[in-house]
């Protein structure tokens, strides 16, 4: 098998516990939101997101999308300017499968192009990669990807993204624990795999190849390995 020349890679359920997003990211920026607007809504980062929440009640939207979940680029922004105050006063240290790391700095200095695309902002992928468990990561990726390129759930954002790397689909493996994520990225002609992680309970897709880690991963796509 050709191993791909990029590795275009989701965070939550993928790189990082589900619960760590849930149970700490979540609650961290809901607690945070309403002082992020009161004492810095002047801030243009802040006010640039701002205008983008409709209604009088710009906090009442925000929290009702973080109720139902939605993939909204404003809250997303604002959600990575609270986390980016408790990654920088060490409140928040980014969480990541133990397998993670070892495989992205052998992968990185194979010469492979790693990238995220998460619905989380840049900001916040950095901040998680950057300050993580296992140390600053960012330096091994050569691009972070958000919903301002389109919805993870739609095919031409990936085919966008492909454009951007310069690489056609066929040279691109896309790893994510959402069968639907996987769906628009082979319609866009990229490669697959499902990172089926039994803490995150995830159910394993009938469609697309599928891995219990990263050192599967490679072992199937014809990566290096660590071991």
């Amino acid at each position: 098998m050709i191993p791909p020349a990029a590795i275009l890679i989701d965070i939550e359920g993928t790189t990082t516990p589900i619960r760590f997003v849930h149970d700490v990211l979540f609650p961290y920026a809901r607690a945070g939101l309403a002082g992020l607007l009161t004492d810095r809504g002047r801030e243009a980062d802040v006010a640039a997101a701002l205008a983008q929440v409709p209604g009088p009640d710009k906090l009442a939207t925000l929290l009702a999308w973080m109720d139902s979940d939605t993939k909204a680029t404003p809250l997303k922004s604002l959600q990575g300017i609270v986390w980016r105050h408790g990654y920088d006063a060490g409140e928040l240290k980014g969480e990541l499968y133990p397998d993670v790391a070892p495989c992205l700095r052998r992968w990185a200095a194979a010469g492979l192009r790693l990238c995220i695309y998460s619905s989380g902002s840049v900001e916040a992928q950095r901040q998680l990669f950057g300050q993580s468990v296992a140390g600053d990561l960012v330096p091994l990726f050569t691009g972070f990807f958000d919903t301002r390129v389109g919805a993870k759930s739609e095919s031409p954002s990936y085919a966008t993204i492909a454009q951007g790397l310069f690489l056609p689909g066929s040279e691109i493996l896309f790893l994510s624990d959402i069968e639907a994520e996987l769906d628009a990225a082979a319609a866009a002609g990229l490669r697959t795999c499902q990172l089926v992680r039994a803490t995150d309970m995830t159910v394993a897709s009938m469609r697309h190849p599928t891995a219990e880690d990263f050192q599967a991963v490679a072992r199937q796509f014809g990566l290096p390995t660590t071991r």
